[in-house]
């Protein structure tokens, strides 16, 4: 399938989802030059862009009939499926040649499915879901994983470069998934140092913020003490990535991992201890909300 590489000024996208990550994403690819239609289902979360310049589409289908690449970043799979496979999804609009971009954390099933509806109607599939949460997305510095075929992935690259550093080809449809699965195995267990070490140093008496410029800068360092640890020294527990989103993304790595006979046992306490987070009322906050279920679970007020 010849696709044309992504020109600004030529290349027109369509954006679905345009919540805390995607109002971001496409909003810098617009400062780039690209015209958008956008889509989200409450209609005034898309309101940034359309005062950017965007046009509002009533429904998935839509914003593929106006676009040549089609990026989507929403919830949960059902999410995924309905806004591409739906009777008004975004494959139902599309013409032979257009390009349709996942960026939700989804199933590499669903990839597959994706990529396989699309190429029998002429039309090309990438799974990219990406890394960074909300500060990633407002600094266009995101780590992008990509499964498809590689001459789309050059075909889109203009367009990846808008929203992120870290751009990477994985392999084939439902590789991006599978490499995000990875980086959200990797971030699950070391949340719960994050939150543990800073409690610990609650408990002991430290200034937490003492402490902090000692361990975030040493072996002990990592991305998300560097940029969850502050929000959670001040107590803001506002969402860069919902704890519902989480919980989901580690339900996927666990199926997945049955799949293949994969035992995961520091996964699997990681969602459980999550699932708490959701049980006292936190789904909607940021995954660093599991401190404050660790400090229930000590009985520590603050």
């Amino acid at each position: 399938m010849q696709i044309p590489v992504a020109q600004p000024g030529k290349t027109r996208i369509g954006w679905i989802g345009t919540g805390v990550m995607g109002r971001w994403m496409c909003q810098h690819a617009m400062t780039s030059g690209y015209s958008a239609t956008v889509y989200n289902r409450s209609a005034d979360k898309a309101q940034p862009l359309v005062d950017a310049g965007a046009k509002l589409a009533d429904s998935p289908k839509a914003v593929a009939e106006q676009a040549d690449i089609v990026f989507a970043i929403v919830g949960f799979p059902k999410d995924v499926r309905e806004v591409f496979l739906g009777a008004d999804g975004a494959l139902a609009g599309a013409k032979p040649g257009t390009v349709l971009v996942d960026m939700t954390t989804s199933e590499p099933s669903l990839a597959k499915e994706i990529y396989e509806a699309a190429k029998a109607k002429g039309v090309a599939a990438l799974d990219a879901p990406v890394s960074g949460g909300d500060v990633g997305a407002k600094n266009a510095a995101l780590s992008i994983m990509i499964g498809g075929d590689k001459e789309v992935v050059d075909a889109v690259q203009p367009v990846f470069a808008c929203m992120g550093k870290t751009i990477v080809h994985q392999g084939a449809p439902g590789a991006g998934q599978h490499t995000k699965m990875v980086n959200q195995i990797l971030i699950s267990s070391n949340m719960i140092a994050v939150c543990e070490g800073l409690l610990y140093g609650y408990k002991a008496g430290l200034d937490l913020e003492t402490v902090f410029k000692s361990v975030s800068v040493g072996a002990a360092g990592s991305k998300a003490l560097e940029v969850l640890g502050p929000r959670m020294l001040a107590r803001n527990f506002e969402p860069g990535f919902y704890v519902e989103h989480f919980i989901k993304d580690m339900g996927i790595a666990l199926a997945e991992a049955e799949k293949m006979n994969l035992s995961l046992p520091g996964l699997g306490l990681a969602k459980q201890l999550y699932e708490a987070v959701r049980a006292q009322g936190y789904g909607r906050k940021g995954t660093h909300a599991l401190l404050m279920a660790l400090e229930t679970l000590n009985g520590i007020k603050r």
